[in-house]
C-alpha cells in the first residue's frame, strides 16, 4: 500500500448512513484527513435506486450480507433471514426508504439511562438541520438540508380503506408521524427524489467526493482493529486481495452496524471473557456487553384476501400490467413501481395501560409469503404489524477470528411473556380494523395466520409462524454506565482510547419506528462531539512536560 493510503486523522468502518454523514461532517475542516471504508461495492446497481428494486437487493450478496439467525426457539424453532446493507449507502440502499424519527419518549428515556444530551429537545435540531423536507421550513420540518424527504407518488383505494378503518377503530388520521407522538394512521413520508430513492450515499457523498482530505474504498473489509499500549490506532484489512494495515492519529469510528461492530470488536479480542477464550482470540479488553442486548421490530404479517378492490397482486400478473408499470415510471416516475415497500403506517396501543403508542402498522396492497418470493395470484392485502418496545433480547456473536464466518446471530424473539401478550393484542386489534365498516365492501378474508386462531395460547402460536424481521436491529453495543455497557455518551468504547461507535449499535433502547434517520442523527451528534473533543486537544499544547492551553 502506498504511504499515503496508511496514515488518516479519522477511519471510518462502514458507508451505511452513519458512515456517509460522519465521511461529510468530518472532512468538512480540510485540515481532517478522513478515510472511509466499505467492505461491500459502489451503489451502481440500477434497482437499488427504483424504489421496488429492493425486492432484488434484499438476499442479493452484490447488496447484502445474507445472514440468517439461529433456529430461534420463540418463532417455532424457525430460522429466519436477517438482510443488512453491504453496499455503499449500506442499509439505506436497500431499506423500505421511511421517513422515522421515533417518539420524544424514546430519547427521553435514554437521558433517564444516564445518557446527557440525548434528549428529544437535544436532537429535534440536528434532525431539522440535515433534513431537506418537500414542504420547506416550519416548527418540526427543513429545508434544505442533505436528507430529501417526499410524499408518496401514488395511493391505493384498499388503503384509503383502512385508513378510514382505523379511524372507526379509534386510530385518527394523521399526515405526518414525525412531531414526537406518532400515534395516528396515514401514508408514510419517505426518503425519495422525485420517485427514486435517495440513500445516504446521494445524500453525504456524491457531492463531496472531490475533496483532496477524503478518501472513500469500496470493497474493504476490516478484519480486526490494531491496539497499541491499550489505544486504537488503525485497522487491518483485507483489500485487493492482501491484508493491509491502516493507521488512525485521532479515532477509529465503527459505523458497521448492529451485527458488524460488535463482530469486529469481537474479532479484535474486544469482548465477554467466556466468548474470546472459547475462540482462542485471547482478551486485548473485557467488554461483557459486547454483542449482548439485540433487540429488533418483529413484524406480524396479517394477509387478507379481499375483493373489488385493485391490489398489486393482480397488476403484476399478466404481462400487459408490467409493461405499464415500467411504462409509468419511465415516463412519470410513478405508480407501483415508485412503490416504498409499505405505503401506509399506523402507529397505535396493543391495550389503553400503554403510555403511547407500542405498535407499528406497514400495510400493503401486495401479498406474498416471503420478500424474493411471487406475489399471491389472488388480490389481497397485508397488515404488518411490530411491537415497538420489545422486551425480548438477544445477542450476536462470532463464530470464529475469521471475517468470512458468518456470525450467530439469536434474536430470541417473543422470549418475554409481556410480547407474546403485545403481540396476541395486536392480532386481535388487526381484526377488529378488518372488520370496521369502511373495508366492508371488499370482503376481508383472513388469509395468514387465519381466524382459526383464537385463544391466546392459538394467537402466540400463531405469531410464532408469521413473525419475522422488519429490519431494524440495535442495542449491541449499548450507551450507558454500569458494566454492560459499551460506549459511553460520549460514544467512546469505555477503556479503548481513540476508538467510538456510531450507529444503531449503540442505541440503549429501540426507538419506536423505523430506524434509519434516527442512526443518521446519532452519527451527526457523534460528528459534533468528535470535533469538538478535536478542538478542545488542539488548544493545549505540552511545554517542558507540561500541558499549556494556548489562548483563543
Amino acid at each position: 500500500m502506498p504511504q499515503a493510503l496508511e496514515s488518516f486523522d479519522y477511519l471510518i468502518v462502514g458507508a451505511g448512513p452513519a458512515g456517509c454523514l460522519l465521511a461529510n461532517r468530518l472532512s468538512a475542516d480540510p485540515a481532517n484527513r478522513v478515510l472511509l471504508i466499505e467492505a461491500g461495492g459502489p451503489d451502481n446497481y440500477p434497482w437499488i435506486h427504483i424504489p421496488v428494486g429492493y425486492l432484488y437487493c434484499i438476499g442479493n450478496p452484490r447488496t447484502d450480507w445474507c445472514f440468517d439467525t439461529e433456529s430461534v426457539p420463540g418463532l417455532n424453532g424457525r430460522a429466519i433471514k436477517y438482510p443488512r446493507g453491504r453496499v455503499l449507502g449500506g442499509c439505506s440502499s436497500i431499506n423500505g426508504m421511511i421517513y422515522m424519527r421515533g417518539q420524544a419518549r424514546d430519547y427521553d428515556g435514554w437521558v433517564a439511562e444516564g445518557n446527557a444530551g440525548w434528549g428529544w429537545n437535544d436532537l429535534l435540531p440536528l434532525f431539522l438541520g440535515m433534513e431537506d423536507h418537500f414542504a420547506g421550513d416550519s416548527s418540526l420540518h427543513h429545508g434544505g438540508g442533505e436528507w430529501r424527504v417526499e410524499q408518496q407518488r401514488l395511493s391505493w383505494e384498499i388503503l384509503d380503506a383502512f385508513r378510514d378503518a382505523a379511524a372507526q377503530t379509534g386510530i385518527a388520521s394523521v399526515d405526518d408521524f414525525n412531531g414526537g407522538d406518532n400515534e395516528g394512521c396515514g401514508y408514510f413520508q419517505v426518503n425519495q427524489r422525485a420517485g427514486v430513492r435517495w440513500n445516504a450515499s446521494k445524500a453525504f457523498l456524491r457531492s463531496i467526493m472531490d475533496r483532496p482530505n477524503l478518501m472513500v474504498l469500496t470493497n474493504v473489509e476490516a478484519q480486526r482493529l490494531i491496539l497499541e499500549n491499550g489505544r486504537a490506532c488503525g485497522l487491518e484489512v483485507d483489500w485487493q486481495g492482501a491484508r493491509r494495515e491502516l493507521r488512525a492519529r485521532r479515532e477509529v469510528i465503527l459505523c458497521a452496524g448492529a451485527i458488524g461492530s460488535p463482530t469486529l470488536l469481537q474479532r479484535s479480542g474486544i469482548g465477554p471473557r467466556g466468548l474470546l477464550e472459547k475462540l482462542g482470540i485471547g482478551v486485548r479488553h473485557e467488554l461483557a456487553g459486547v454483542g449482548e442486548n439485540l433487540q429488533d421490530h418483529l413484524q406480524l404479517r396479517l394477509i387478507y384476501r379481499i375483493e373489488g378492490a385493485r391490489t398489486l397482486n393482480r397488476i403484476a400478473a399478466t404481462p400487459w400490467g408490467k409493461v405499464g408499470m415500467g411504462l409509468e415510471y419511465l415516463f412519470k416516475r410513478s405508480g407501483p413501481l415508485s412503490m416504498a415497500p409499505s405505503q401506509l403506517g399506523a402507529f397505535a396501543k396493543s391495550d389503553p395501560s400503554q403510555a403511547s403508542a407500542n405498535l407499528e402498522y406497514h400495510v400493503q396492497p401486495l401479498s406474498l409469503e416471503r420478500f424474493g418470493e411471487p406475489l399471491h395470484a389472488f388480490p389481497a392485502f397485508t397488515a404488518s404489524v411490530c411491537d415497538l418496545r420489545p422486551l425480548s433480547r438477544g445477542s450476536v456473536q462470532i463464530r470464529s477470528a475469521d471475517a468470512r464466518d458468518k456470525p450467530l446471530i439469536q434474536p430470541n424473539y417473543l422470549s418475554h411473556p409481556q410480547d407474546l401478550k403485545v403481540a396476541a393484542d395486536a392480532i386481535r386489534l388487526t381484526r377488529r380494523i378488518a372488520a370496521a365498516p369502511a373495508l366492508a365492501r371488499y370482503r376481508p378474508e383472513e388469509f395468514k395466520p387465519g381466524p382459526a386462531f383464537a385463544t391466546e395460547e392459538d394467537l402466540h402460536r400463531a405469531a410464532a409462524d408469521i413473525g419475522t424481521t422488519i429490519f431494524h436491529p440495535a442495542g449491541t453495543c449499548r450507551m450507558g454506565q454500569g458494566a454492560s455497557a459499551v460506549v459511553d455518551s460520549q460514544l467512546r468504547v469505555q477503556g479503548i482510547p481513540g476508538l467510538r461507535i456510531a450507529d444503531a449499535s449503540i442505541m440503549p433502547t429501540l426507538t419506536s419506528g423505523n430506524s434509519c434517520s434516527p442512526v443518521l442523527v446519532i452519527a451527526e451528534k457523534a460528528a459534533r462531539m468528535i470535533l469538538a473533543d478535536a478542538a478542545r486537544r488542539a488548544e493545549v499544547i505540552p511545554i517542558a512536560g507540561r500541558e499549556v492551553k494556548v489562548p483563543s
